[in-house]
């Protein structure tokens, strides 16, 4: 019985215009650019500065992107995933106006919530849509706007940051491509070292809240560093070795965007060389869910049917996890 697995066909990217620099971070906060850079490898992040437009809009545009230049055809999708750490409102499924506003009539659509695991974890289920036989044509979104939760007085987190989206079209296929395994964690005890304090149901919002400014990321940097370097270089390295991979059968790894020590080290452990590593953290900083696709975005002229990916993410809750893909287009013209 020939197995049916879930290959990517399609994909888009966006981010917006505007780039906050190093240099004018230094204008905000007390750092440097060489700070930054030793630290993290970011020199720039896009910034969403248009009034009343969010993590949405960051998907439509990817979408958009996506639709002029694979010619999809949008009332084809059965389901739209937008895996996001910031949805536009509390409650109302960003992911459901999304596919109204790009015209997916027949999709059905939901949020997937799992900090900067997610577009990771969006893979795996709209994998599992495909697999199943039920569906044909899944759309994953990635998207963030970080700049709404970020604190741009707290130079441990503002430096970090950016805006930006990117989607996957999944579709059934029987030639070996596509999704080959995953290795999925969590462990909610981390869930006190990067968060948002106020605004959930423990603390719901208040003056109060709103005065101790306890509705913006904070992070732990250190704690968080110890265990996104060891989580995710150990998940990369289990999955090769799980499907007797070694640094010479990976095409390329696919590194959640967060810092440029932690791409390193996921790397030396793959035995990797950096000219298989996508990296792009100078250019965009870190958009949480839209890291992933991003990267797919910007290196899809350099991948070839057949190249194995292995994509790597690590994030708050914490979340973490590693997915083998086989490629399954030629580079677009």
């Amino acid at each position: 019985m020939t197995r049916t697995t879930a290959a990517i066909t399609a994909l888009g990217g966006y981010v917006p215009d505007f780039k906050l620099t190093n240099k004018l971070l230094e204008e905000m906060v007390e750092t440097t650019d060489e700070w930054i850079t030793s630290r993290t490898g970011i020199k720039e992040r896009r910034i969403l500065k248009e009034e009343g437009k969010g993590t949405s809009y960051l998907g439509i545009k990817a979408i958009e992107e996506m639709v002029a230049r694979y010619n999809v055809d949008v009332t084809d999708i059965d389901l739209l995933i937008c895996a996001t750490a910031t949805p536009d409102m509390p409650v109302a499924s960003t992911a459901a106006y999304i596919a109204s506003e790009i015209g997916a009539k027949n999709a059905f659509a939901f949020d997937l919530m799992a900090a900067c695991s997610g577009f990771l974890y969006g893979l795996s289920t709209g994998s599992k849509f495909i697999q199943s036989g039920v569906y044909k044509k899944v759309l994953v979104v990635g998207a963030d706007k970080m700049s709404s939760i970020i604190d741009y007085t707290d130079r441990t987190t503002c430096v970090i940051f950016g805006d930006g989206g990117g989607c996957v079209l999944l579709e059934p296929n029987t030639e070996g491509l596509g999704l080959q395994d995953e290795i999925l964690r969590s462990d909610g005890g981390g869930r006190h070292f990067l968060k948002i304090d106020a605004g959930g149901s423990i603390m719901p919002p208040s003056q109060a809240t709103i005065d101790a400014r306890l509705h913006y990321v904070h992070q732990e940097g250190q704690q968080v560093f110890k265990f996104a370097v060891s989580n995710m270089a150990d998940v990369s390295a289990e999955i090769m070795e799980r499907n007797n991979l070694t640094g010479d059968d990976v095409s390329w790894l696919v590194p959640h965007q967060a810092n440029m020590r932690i791409i390193d080290a996921t790397a030396r452990r793959m035995n990797l060389t950096k000219e298989k590593v996508m990296v792009n953290i100078e250019r965009y900083g870190n958009t949480t869910c839209g890291t992933l696709p991003l990267l797919l975005w910007d290196y899809q002229n350099q991948l070839k049917k057949g190249d194995n990916l292995v994509f790597a993410a690590f994030g708050g809750g914490f979340t973490w996890g590693a997915i083998y893909l086989k490629w399954a287009l030629n580079p677009k013209k």
